[in-house]
């Protein structure tokens, strides 16, 4: 359930965790590269998120990027294609 504060809605790191299917370390991990937004603490020394924060988590939990077949990369696909004959 969402803390309020001030009339704003706030969701918490377990909450965000379950809601995209991460676990709580990855959240942390992804917080520290950087890659999603850091949050904010509460007094309760709780993370917090904002909704617009939990959409920009939600975007990068569920992005897709093509595969870069660079050095070795189609040597190993031939491999996974040999046994699929």
């Amino acid at each position: 359930m969402p803390v309020r504060i001030d009339g704003e809605e706030y969701f918490t790191n377990s909450e965000v965790s379950e809601e995209l299917g991460v676990s709580r370390q990855t959240l942390w991990r992804w917080r520290e590269k950087g890659r999603i937004p850091t949050g904010l603490r509460y007094r309760t020394r709780q993370v917090l998120f904002t909704k617009a924060e939990v959409e920009v988590i939600r975007q990068f939990a569920n992005h897709l990027e093509p595969i870069e077949l660079g050095s070795g990369g189609v040597k190993q696909l031939g491999l996974f294609r040999a046994g699929s004959k």
